[in-house]
């Protein structure tokens, strides 16, 4: 194993991101104490917890934050709270600048049906057993990077 230290940038973000970030963590340092890997974890606010802070839902030290770690764990953004906020301040913008600034490309989305679910399904079995496929999301243009013109 390598000695590198891996930088790790924790944003928990809203509503129940906090909850869910903290279980992520347990599993991590499981998994990295097992693996003899080191890593450094390190918080930073995004969304609705960062506009709350600083006015903004990706202020620049999250930007830092991120750009200067290997990784970046990130929880929920985004709650009723900051519904009425204006467009340019609604913590989901968050998302879309840290993707923006990281040069992310496509999410990976895995699909798989397992044989105990299969009944819950509202499809025809024979169309869903045994699906194990991968669905490649781009981030990068059309409606998911589109800013609302009006009607």
């Amino acid at each position: 194993m390598t000695n590198k230290e891996y930088k790790i940038a924790v944003f928990a973000g809203d509503g129940v991101g906090p909850e869910i970030m903290n279980e992520a963590i347990k599993v991590l340092k499981v998994v990295t104490d097992k693996k003899n890997i080191s890593i450094s974890l390190k918080d930073g606010l995004i969304g609705g917890s960062a506009y709350d802070v600083f006015g903004t839902p990706f202020p620049d030290q999250s930007l830092n934050l991120a750009l200067d770690s290997d990784v970046v764990l990130l929880g929920a953004v985004g709650g009723p709270k900051w519904e009425g906020l204006d467009y340019s301040l609604r913590p989901e913008r968050a998302l879309l600048g840290l993707r923006e600034k990281l040069g992310l490309y496509a999410n990976l989305r895995p699909v798989v049906v397992f044989d105990e679910l299969v009944d819950a399904s509202p499809l025809k079995k024979n169309l869903v057993q045994g699906i194990d496929i991968m669905i490649l999301r781009e981030l990068t243009g059309d409606v998911y990077f589109g800013k609302p013109r009006g009607v």
